[in-house]
């Protein structure tokens, strides 16, 4: 009886057996896509150095003309007339009563629309056209937002007043609120849910106890992103608010807030007003990048724990 090797008998070589040996993808296929891989890195490269050119540019012209603006008389004393000594004090407290109060009424708000979309309302037709309202909220000029408030309150009443700009400011936090806070929930893995619906909890505490404090550090970060959001902007006070000479924490008037200060005071001819306004883009800018370090360092830590 003649013996017959594994190959001649159709079983397969010990080369071709290897679990390891695959064929080699072709030369040509993989320098197409090293070449194609390098240019998409480069021109990310690219696109990310330009972008930090300009924001490396803005804050050293920042720290350049506002430093030089710093003084105790600039949180002591009231916004001068021209030609004279003053500060920033009036305009630093309405800007912190205006973002207090407006983060007050819009996270609330915010908040619990978010809960609804993310565990009551995720497959409603309510759900989709909030979450469509909200999208387009979040994305909406903040002038048009000015104007909205404008037509709706402040010419109605009759005059400019601090809770018209405290309304424009809510109407601009709730939908980052809400936005984050969906999210955030969304992440939570449903494997908590159902693990405390096992136990007899009901939805409400479990969206209290488990859903909502698995998520807070993200919602959290949501509410500092929106206060960054509104400190800054000028053009929903400059329909709403306005502005004030003088001391004055009366939300029935206008009030003196940063953000249309520095807007008046840039622009005018007088060297004294446009220092005061460097120096007030400067606390804007620290205050602003103090919010968003926080808000990160809070994320992460929650992510790390």
């Amino acid at each position: 009886m003649s013996a017959t090797s594994p190959t001649a008998a159709g079983m397969p070589s010990e080369s071709a057996s290897r679990p390891g040996s695959r064929a080699t993808p072709d030369a040509g296929l993989r320098r197409r896509r090293k070449i194609a891989n390098k240019v998409a890195l480069s021109l990310s490269l690219i696109a990310m150095s330009f972008g930090l050119f300009w924001l490396i540019w803005i804050l050293i012209t920042v720290l350049q003309y506002g430093i030089g603006g710093l003084s105790l008389a600039l949180f002591t004393q009231m916004t001068p007339p021209p030609g004279t000594a003053g500060g920033l004090a009036n305009a630093i407290a309405g800007s912190a009563v205006l973002v207090g109060m407006a983060t007050l009424i819009g996270t609330p708000i915010g908040l619990l629309s978010g809960i609804y979309l993310a565990e009551y309302g995720k497959f409603t037709w309510l759900g989709s056209a909030t979450r469509f309202i909200n999208d387009i909220l979040l994305s909406a000029p903040s002038i048009v937002i000015g104007l909205f408030v404008y037509a709706i309150y402040v010419a109605q009443v009759g005059k400019f007043s601090a809770m018209a700009g405290v309304i424009a400011l809510a109407l601009i936090v709730i939908p980052v609120v809400v936005r984050t806070t969906e999210n955030m929930l969304q992440l939570v893995p449903n494997t908590l849910r159902e693990a405390a619906f096992a136990l007899g909890a009901p939805r409400w505490k479990v969206i209290t106890k488990v859903t909502i404090r698995a998520s807070s550090a993200g919602i959290i970060t949501g509410v500092l992103l929106a206060v960054a959001r509104i400190s800054g902007e000028t053009a929903p006070l400059l329909f709403t608010a306005l502005s004030n000479q003088f001391w004055s924490l009366s939300l029935n008037d206008p009030m003196a807030n940063l953000p249309v200060t520095i807007f008046k005071f840039a622009m005018s001819p007088f060297k004294d007003w446009q220092e005061l306004a460097w120096a007030g883009v400067f606390l804007i800018t620290l205050g602003v990048l103090l919010l968003n370090i926080l808000a990160r360092v809070m994320f992460h830590r929650k992510i790390s724990g």
